[in-house]
This record gives C-alpha cells, structure tokens and sequence, in this order.
C-alpha cells in the first residue's frame, strides 16, 4: 500500500486500515433451528420451575428431613390443639354457666316481669278476622259462617267437657289454688248452658236466623290477676253514632234493617281500665253490627 505524507494521505491509510466483517447469508434452515433453540431453553425453564414448585408444597406438607407436617413438629402442633381444645371449653363452659344463671331466674310457668300487660284486653266472638259483623237473616249462606265460629269456639264449654276437665266453684268468689307451680291446676267450670239463649243449644243459629244475633264478649286471661279486686266487674255496652274503635253474652234484638251500627262494649271494675287511649282493646272492644232486609 502506497504511502502518502499528507494529512488528507493519513488519513486515508487508517480507512484503508480499517477491515470491516464480512457477513455470509444465511439459509432458512438454521435461522428456524436457531428459534427452536431459544423455545427449547424456555421451556426447559418453565418445566424447571414447576418442578421446583411441586417439591416445595412437598416439602411444605411433608418434610421428612425436620419431620416436620405444613411446616410443624408433631410437638408444635399439639400444643396448638391442646391450647385451643382449653380455649374453647372455657368459652363453652362460661355459655352455659350464663345460661344456667338465667334459666334459674325464670319459671316455666308464669312469667317474670307482668307489669306491661296488667289490664285486661276484650275480644268478640264471632271473629273472622275483623270486627265487622254484616248478614242477611233471610239468607243462610251470609251468617252461616258467624254460626259456625260460635260453635267451635263454645264447644270446650260444653257441660260434659267441663264437668270432665274442671270442678265447680262458688260464685262470687275467688278460686285460689296453692302448691307447686309444676302441679296441674284445675280450672271453675263454664258451663255453656249458662249462656242461656246464646248457648246454642236452643237455638243452634244463635238468633242470626231471625235478626237477633248473639255476640259474646270475652275477657283475655291475665296470670295474677284478680278482676275486680273482690268486686264482681260488669259488663255496658252501648250504641255509638259515626265511632268504630278498639265475658258475657249479648243478644240484640229490634235492631234497625240496613243500617250500620257501631257497638262498643267496656268492662267496668275496681282497678279495670277501660278508657286507655293507646289500647283500644284494653278493658274494651268495639264492633259494627249490619243486618241486610
């Protein structure tokens, strides 16, 4: 190669110097052999790891080395159980504890605390579901129903039922009955003849078929409670114009035809509230009585 003393000759002689690489082409053949490659270590990789997984949740749950179960000693896992074998037994056993304490309080028999029910509520009978009494004399079908609730409400009333389950009384007076609250009490007998007219055994319409419909009254029972304080409570009812509102037999006669009529019924006693205004039937009811021509 020739010399050149100038700058420009210099630079010349280091290009010429300069040898660049020579790069062969290459066929199709070894470029996809070359990928295949690649993908074969990848997969090798991923096969590695999975492997590498598997024995660590082998290990994990089973180490034959430490001998140890997820990670524990046989000795770690039962001072685990042991300690919540004792927790929970001190929780169970302080539940039933409480639960004896307060089972012990209350009878089985009468309630503890009565002082919000201590006036007592009246209901008519019959009821089916309102207190809105509407039939036609002439026709069955419209007071069949009323007759049929009497009579399955009255029948544990019946003489031999009652002379079966319960002894006779004086009146007049209170039944006291002293013992063990676990002893079978008996109750005064009812007698359904009592009811005179509206017994249902003279007449088994109960007046419904002639217009003169029989309605009773009964009293809710209260444990304790004493009606009239000795006084024997009475029983007023009385018509009232444009009112509808919240034991002993009554039956209307000469009633107006077609015409709703609103009833209202109170029980008056020593100590017998009937003129509560946030329970209407406490000590009274109220009904509307229709009679179709």
């Amino acid at each position: 190669m020739a010399m050149n003393s100038t700058p420009g000759g210099e630079v010349e002689h280091l290009k010429n110097d300069v040898q660049m690489p020579i790069v062969m082409p290459r066929g199709k053949g070894e470029g996809n052999a070359e990928k295949e490659g690649v993908t074969n270590v990848a997969g090798d990789k991923r096969g590695k790891k999975s492997d590498e997984r598997m024995r660590e949740i082998k290990s994990f749950l089973w180490n034959p080395e430490k001998k140890e179960f997820m990670g524990r000693t046989s000795k770690s896992w039962s001072l685990i159980l042991l300690f919540y074998v004792c927790l929970y037994s001190f929780l169970a056993g302080m539940f039933s504890l409480c639960m004896y304490g307060m089972l012990s309080t209350l009878s089985p028999y009468t309630p503890t605390y009565r002082d919000r029910v201590n006036n007592p509520g009246m209901m008519i009978r019959p009821y089916l579901g309102g207190v809105s009494i509407r039939f036609k004399p002439t026709v069955e079908a419209t007071w069949s129903q009323y007759v049929q609730n009497l009579q399955a409400f009255l029948a544990p009333y019946n003489d031999s039922i009652q002379a079966m389950k319960n002894i006779p009384c004086s009146p007049g007076q209170y039944f006291m009955q002293d013992g063990d609250e676990s002893e079978e009490r008996l109750a005064c007998q009812f007698n359904r003849a009592l009811l005179k007219n509206c017994s249902g055994i003279e007449d088994p319409t109960f007046g419904y078929s002639i217009g003169k419909p029989c309605i009773l009254l009964k009293m809710n029972r209260i444990i304790g409670y004493l009606p009239g304080l000795g006084t024997t409570p009475y029983v007023t009812c009385e018509i009232l114009v444009n009112y509808s509102t919240p034991l002993v037999a009554m039956q209307y006669e000469n009633m107006e035809s077609n015409s709703k009529v609103n009833i209202q019924c109170k029980i008056h006693g020593p100590g017998i509230k009937n003129d509560i205004f946030q329970d209407k039937f406490s000590g009274r009811v109220s009904f509307n009585l229709n009679i179709d021509e």
